[in-house]
């Protein structure tokens, strides 16, 4: 997976007057989940812009809310390729993932962002984009091909989470479909259903012919 590094700068004022501020200033508000987790009653010190969220069994985790700008996010958002974040805000530099945009549901600007920390250990989900190779055998012989999902979920630590999930197609026949349980990726969990049909090799009117003629 590519790396793509984002600067941020620490928010401390959440109300909802700052943020009309914020984006008139073409700045999006952030939030980075998934950070420390600490005992409670929390004897440390949080930073600018961190806030602790309680937990379960005497437990918080350390959230951090941020700014980041129009410009600085453009690639990393319109873009069919997936990236680790490469985040620094303020004086903390941690590797996150995007997971989760809010857009304007009129004119589609960024409304809110949302990060989550990653490290080599703890396993996240995402979604990574499907490419096709090779040579079907059913559109060798007439038929169409159909990608059905575009994206498939996968769970694996962050490291291990590739660019594309790379299907080869050779021996995909005349009417056949490939499903979720077919696929395996080393290193990878695929979180889809495995009944869910990835791409298929439709009959087309010609193969249909084809098929006809040869019996």
């Amino acid at each position: 997976m590519k790396t793509f590094k984002l600067e941020g700068t620490p928010r401390t004022d959440l109300g909802k007057k700052a943020v009309r501020e914020l984006r008139k200033q073409s700045l999006i508000p952030a939030v980075l989940n998934g950070g420390q987790i600490v005992e409670l009653p929390f004897k440390g010190k949080l930073n600018a812009g961190e806030k602790l969220v309680e937990m379960e069994n005497n437990k918080g985790i350390i959230v951090t809310d941020f700014t980041v700008s129009k410009d600085s996010v453009r690639k990393l958002v319109y873009t069919p390729d997936i990236y680790a974040v490469e985040l620094t805000i303020g004086d903390k530099k941690v590797m996150a993932v995007l997971k989760d945009i809010q857009f304007h549901p009129v004119n589609d600007s960024i409304l809110h962002m949302d990060f989550l920390e990653v490290n080599e250990e703890k396993p996240v989900v995402m979604e990574v984009p499907v490419a096709l190779e090779g040579h079907s055998e059913g559109v060798r012989a007439g038929g169409k091909l159909s990608l059905s999902m575009k994206k498939l979920k996968v769970k694996a630590v962050y490291t291990n989470i590739p660019e594309r999930l790379v299907i080869n197609i050779d021996n995909l026949g005349l009417g056949k479909t490939m499903q979720v349980g077919d696929l395996h990726f080393e290193g990878l969990e695929l979180m889809n259903a495995k009944n869910a049909v990835v791409c298929a090799v439709n009959l087309t009117r010609a193969a249909r012919g084809a098929q006809a003629k040869g019996n």
